[in-house]
């Protein structure tokens, strides 16, 4: 079966969750018999199309990114009606509205299906606008998958009678990081991490939604080292938060590759992922914190975050945007070995339970042969 995959960016473009999610289902569900292709934007697409592992990536120009969202032109409908006339079925990632524009304006004969990442949140004005295409692309489509229970239960979009009778719940999941050997325990000391003090490990794209800032202003009271490893838009205002506050012992160490990511999950006391608003859906960095046993800070905003970590069983669950609880978290895990090597066990036992790469892709697999007719 040929799949075409559609969503706003990916690789070799800047990676996020999304894109780590979308690899891991069409590398995931190969052994199933699919052929994956995945249409994108990009503003520098040379060269348009790109074979890795995983999937073939057909590119057009991202023309412009108003409200965070990529848009295309005449090219980018051309080539996604070539891409679809050759699929069997469609697969979109949603929110990208300009996804929708071109689902409308190309009438693909192909049947589709979506996944749910996340309902619209920063934009509220655009989103009422926005509405009607949303309400019609969510009417054309077969199936739609959704990453947490608690997500389904809590979006207004997907609370709706028309949606629910479609709705798949399936979990994000990845292949077992734990399994490739990490890099030397040098490589912390390149990173300018210390080995002589426990640290609190933060991974993903610093985005404005990911509660970094609470982060700072809550290491002033922790008496261990905060890793932040990632980078984007926040980075500078990040780092003249950390010099505003005096802070020695927060460590920007910029993006890191697979090696070094692998070092510092394996080394690091816990994971702490301080997202504070409904745009983080899920999280797929927790995950891989679960998978290599480490226990988890994360907080409650009634998304997927809060199914991967649940409180006192497998990490700590504190309120959002709330500095002194971040702390009170770190502190605890800092002063009860004993409590983080139980709930490291519980978090890896959760992640082989529900979040191991073969279970999505047996998920994923049903969910898009199920979406075809016979």
């Amino acid at each position: 079966m040929k799949i075409l995959h559609v969503y706003k960016t990916y690789y070799p473009d800047p990676p996020g969750g999304v894109q780590e999610a979308l690899r891991s289902i069409c590398a995931l569900t190969q052994p199933y018999g699919f052929e994956h292709t995945i249409f994108t934007l990009s503003p520098r697409p040379v060269p348009h199309e790109i074979d890795l592992p995983e999937a073939r990536i057909v590119r057009a120009r991202a023309w412009m990114r108003p409200a965070s969202t990529d848009i295309g032109f005449v090219d980018a409908l051309r080539r996604f009606r070539v891409l679809a006339s050759e699929a069997d079925l469609i697969h979109y990632l949603f929110p990208w509205p300009f996804a929708d524009v071109l689902h409308h304006a190309a009438r693909p004969k192909a049947p589709a299906v979506m996944t749910y990442v996340s309902d619209v949140e920063r934009q509220k004005f655009l989103n009422r606008m926005y509405r009607p295409l949303r309400n019609s692309m969510l009417s054309q489509m077969q199936r739609i998958a959704v990453s947490s229970p608690n997500y389904a239960n809590t979006s207004p979009v997907l609370r709706s009678v028309d949606v629910q009778e479609k709705l798949h719940t399936i979990p994000f999941g990845i292949a077992d990081p734990a399994v490739d050997p990490p890099g030397p325990p040098s490589m912390l000391g390149r990173l300018c991490i210390s080995a002589k003090r426990p640290y609190f490990l933060f991974l993903g794209v610093l985005r404005y939604y990911k509660g970094l800032d609470f982060l700072l202003k809550a290491a002033k009271a922790v008496d261990a080292q905060i890793v932040i490893a990632g980078q984007d838009a926040q980075y500078g205002q990040l780092q003249r938060l950390k010099e505003d506050l005096g802070l020695d012992n927060v460590v920007f160490t910029g993006q890191v590759d697979q090696a070094e990511k692998r070092a510092l999950m394996k080394n690091c006391l816990a994971f702490v992922f301080p997202s504070h608003l409904r745009s983080e859906a899920f999280g797929l960095a927790l995950v891989e914190a679960a998978a290599f046993g480490k226990p988890m800070i994360t907080s409650e905003i009634g998304t997927g975050t809060s199914y991967i970590n649940l409180h006192d069983e497998t990490g700590l669950v504190v309120p959002p945007a709330d500095p002194a609880a971040l702390a009170e978290a770190m502190h605890r895990f800092l002063n009860d070995p004993q409590g983080v090597k139980r709930m490291g066990k519980a978090a890896r036992l959760r992640y082989e339970t529900l979040f191991d790469g073969k279970a999505m892709g047996e998920s994923y697999a049903r969910f898009f042969e199920g979406s075809t007719p016979r």
